[in-house]
């Protein structure tokens, strides 16, 4: 599949914003800690992809009822849904100056996941981690995401590559005072 990105500008893939608010101290410290282990930035992009997936619960499986969405407060409150993972790991990957966009499927919900760019193309990774069989692997030499769609059951990859969130997904996000209430009003389709 192609990936298309949404601006041709590849520093709006850098940029900081509300919710991939790299700029924001905790981001930064936890970006910093990091980097530190890295050798590289692969490794870097490595390491950060695995601190959001294996220590950051996805909410749904940990019954966390409280909902988040701005990457710092992601890594704050250490709990998330897919889009406020891959918010996070956005974030730790700007932070140290690696493009990262937004992107999505759609399942039964949209699911929201990342791609990273090195080597001149874009490489889609999902942090989401939890529950068994969701634990995709970060990888440039092909795709390792634990889902992938079916079109026999309507499911899609979408090929646009966000600079920012999905509005349907961060007003989604930003209405629900609770995980059950964002359950029943999560996106169906972009």
């Amino acid at each position: 599949m192609e990936l298309i990105q949404e601006t041709p500008d590849l520093s709006a893939y850098l940029a900081a914003d509300e919710v991939i608010d790299h700029d924001h101290p905790r981001v930064r410290a936890t970006a910093a800690r990091l980097a530190a282990q890295a050798e590289d930035s692969y490794a870097y992009a490595r390491l950060a992809f695995d601190f959001v997936r294996d220590t950051i619960p996805h909410s749904q499986d940990s019954g966390d009822p409280r909902v988040t969405w701005r990457a710092s407060d992601v890594l704050e409150q250490r709990t998330g849904i897919c889009y406020a993972k891959s918010h996070a790991l956005a974030a730790l990957l700007r932070a140290e100056g690696i493009p990262t966009a937004l992107c999505y499927q759609k399942f039964e919900v949209v699911h929201g996941l990342v791609a990273v760019r090195f080597n001149g193309a874009w490489h889609r990774q999902d942090p989401r981690g939890g529950e068994a069989g969701a634990a995709g692997a970060f990888s440039l030499g092909g795709e390792r995401l634990p889902f992938l769609p079916d079109p026999e059951f309507n499911e899609v990859d979408y090929d646009v590559l966000y600079a920012q969130p999905h509005p349907a997904v961060l007003d989604a996000l930003r209405a629900a005072p609770d995980a059950a209430y964002l359950q029943k009003t999560l996106p169906t389709a972009l």
